[in-house]
């Protein structure tokens, strides 16, 4: 019997795909997380043989859990809408057996869990595309080190004390970084950065 854990924020989705997969002679579902902290619990406590995971998730994300995971006899399957280069860059280096889109048929996941099962990975064939025609980051060494420290909550002042610039210069640096991502504010440089999987 393949055991499984399935962790999901929208109740409605995490209560389909528990009764889908229970139907299955197989397989069990043996717990069910809203969120990334409680799936981290219920994996530690009745260690199944798998988990599937949605990605943005209250707490801990899913990719959060993947990589805290990684160590253990459980294999991870993403179940996600995000079909992102840089979440399955991240994915792939966590080690998940499996990263499929919600809008996937149903029995395509059950016969997913039984290839990965036999030691086997799934990659819905979008992310494979996404995957190897992922753009170049376009910014300098100097502004990723600007950019990770916005990401980090820090303001023109404190990056300036930091990198030993001036805040002229890092306003410098700001201006170059939107114009490069082409956004108009850090909050979306950061998310662009993130979702183009350049934030290592």
């Amino acid at each position: 019997m393949i055991r499984i854990v399935i962790a999901e924020d929208q109740r409605l989705l995490l209560g389909a795909l528990g009764s889908l997969l229970d139907l299955e002679d197989d397989m069990v579902v043996v717990g069910k997380a809203k969120d990334g902290e409680e799936a981290l619990q219920l994996i530690h406590q009745l260690q199944p043989d798998i988990c599937i995971m949605d990605i943005e998730m209250p707490l801990k994300s899913g990719l959060d859990v993947a990589e805290e995971i990684k160590e253990l006899d459980c294999k991870v399957i993403i179940l996600t809408t995000f079909a992102r280069a840089g979440y399955f860059e991240r994915a792939r280096n966590a080690n998940v057996s499996g990263y499929l889109l919600k809008d996937s048929p149903s029995e395509e996941l059950a016969n997913s869990i039984r290839t990965i099962m036999d030691g086997r990975k799934i990659y819905a064939p979008e992310l494979v595309d996404i995957a190897y025609n992922k753009e170049e980051n376009p910014l300098s060494e100097r502004e990723e080190q600007v950019i990770k420290l916005i990401a980090e909550g820090k303001n023109t002042k404190e990056i300036a004390n930091q990198l030993y610039l001036t805040t002229g210069t890092v306003r410098n640096y700001v201006s170059v970084i939107l114009d490069k991502l082409d956004v108009s504010n850090r909050i979306e440089a950061i998310a662009r950065f993130r979702e183009k999987g350049w934030h290592k």
